[in-house]
């Protein structure tokens, strides 16, 4: 099921009985390696070329097994098996190497768009810069380029998830947002 309209949440602060919108939110996330083959994952079985390999490597290894053609059977299971495990194996040592892994990424999400720092290093991105955002049932993505996301890990967010994916409705068309909740 995909979540249509939300609008922005309301807060009540302190002795003001009148609600402030509160449109920003702060967390900081740790990308593992785990939510690097969760995007990894998403990102390649959304073409329909990753899914015409899968097709032709089942049929590979249904007609081996069932004619006894083993070379067939061998390399459908090769087709089936070579992108995920390399794309587990590649986030493993992304996740090893980079050292934009080895510290949490601090996240703001605001009116005005998504920002992502850590140490002195930030990037912002407008809301009209972000492509689509897509999800899974581990994480949240907002794509920033043809390959490139920022990963909201749903482990990580806690409670600040339905506020997430609520700023992401607001500000985003539609047409570009499928989040699965």
């Amino acid at each position: 099921m995909y979540i249509r309209a939300i609008v922005c949440c309301t807060l009540f602060s302190g002795t003001d009985a009148s609600p402030k919108e509160h449109c920003m939110i702060e967390m900081d996330v740790r990308i593992t390696a785990g939510d690097l083959y969760d995007f990894n994952l998403k990102h390649a079985y959304s073409r329909p070329a990753t899914y015409l390999s899968s097709a032709v490597g089942a049929v590979g290894v249904i007609y081996g097994l069932a004619t006894g053609y083993y070379l067939l059977l061998i390399v459908g299971a090769i087709l089936l098996l070579y992108l995920p495990v390399h794309l587990f194996l590649q986030s493993k040592q992304k996740v090893a190497l980079s050292p934009v892994f080895r510290e949490p990424l601090h996240y703001v999400l605001d009116d005005n768009g998504l920002t992502v720092s850590q140490g002195e290093n930030s990037t912002f991105v407008p809301w009209d810069g972000v492509l689509r955002a897509t999800s899974t049932g581990r994480g949240i993505f907002l794509y920033t380029g043809p390959a490139n996301a920022t990963i909201f890990p749903r482990s990580q967010m806690g409670d600040k998830t339905t506020p997430v994916i609520q700023m992401i409705h607001t500000h985003m068309d539609p047409k570009k947002v499928k989040i699965r909740t």
